[in-house]
């Protein structure tokens, strides 16, 4: 019980933190996942005009933005989840010492407060796609089932990156330049058919992907993503769950020594 409460406390903190000294304070919470949306709409549904297809769904006006922000959202989480808790314990190191609270927990503050941000976000979205028209079905039911198998991932990617930055302070650098790499080599701002034949033949090996496709599959197509996905999915979170644990369970002496 007092872990959570530390949890619940950090996160709390990490929320109002963000916006410290500003006039509207944590309400700037709720506002900017409302800007970021209407900044997506305007600029790329109306300014650029984007016309591009993908099956099943024809991308223009509003469908393109539809397009875009189910899968921006949830990629926004995932890789502020991963390069917030590569720095995790650096931020934390006079905490730490202080508040009793493990090392593989310590995390799940980010987490929450990212899921927070997310949720905030998929509400505003929710209601500008009802209000353009679009209808949701009952497969949205498979989105927070998606989301949490996502998160797992999430914290064991940062929890890894995490553990090992604190020997090697380069991982920093190197996981914020692997995410900005990843992102562009993921259809969140582009679809895949536009892209070179040998370019797009790669696209296979990237496994943000397939939870690309997995969301708007349940949120545009209104259809579940396959089973086959959901389970390999679900595998690789639970082998990367474990492998963290480990690691970090092994090297939580050091760690405290180091910083």
């Amino acid at each position: 019980m007092r872990a959570l409460f530390v949890i619940l406390t950090f996160t709390r903190q990490d929320l109002i933190e963000k916006y410290s000294g500003s006039i509207l304070g944590s309400l700037w919470s709720l506002l900017m996942p409302l800007v970021n949306i209407l900044i997506f709409t305007i600029i790329f549904s109306k300014i650029m005009g984007a016309r591009l297809s993908v099956s099943g769904l024809e991308l223009d006006e509003y469908n393109y933005s539809l397009y875009l922000v189910s899968a921006l959202l949830a990629w926004n989480c995932f890789a502020a989840c991963v390069t917030r808790t590569t720095t995790i314990y650096q931020e934390k190191a006079g905490i730490i010492s202080k508040v009793n609270i493990g090392l593989r927990t310590l995390p799940a503050y980010i987490l929450l407060s990212e899921t927070i941000i997310y949720v905030i976000s998929m509400v505003f979205f929710t209601a500008f796609a009802l209000i353009v028209g679009h209808s949701f079905g009952w497969t949205v039911l498979a989105l927070p089932v998606l989301f949490l198998i996502q998160q797992i991932i999430a914290y064991s990617l940062g929890l890894i990156a995490a553990t090992f930055s604190v020997f090697i302070r380069d991982i920093r650098e190197l996981v914020a330049i692997v995410f900005h790499v990843w992102f562009w080599m993921t259809p969140i701002v582009y679809v895949v058919n536009i892209l070179p034949d040998g370019l797009s033949s790669l696209m296979s090996f990237n496994p943000a992907i397939g939870f690309i496709e997995a969301y708007r599959d349940i949120i545009l197509m209104n259809k579940l993503p396959g089973l086959e996905f959901m389970l390999t999915a679900s595998l690789v979170a639970l082998s990367l769950f474990v492998f963290a644990q480990y690691i970090n369970k092994h090297l939580q002496s050091d760690i405290r020594d180091f910083i």
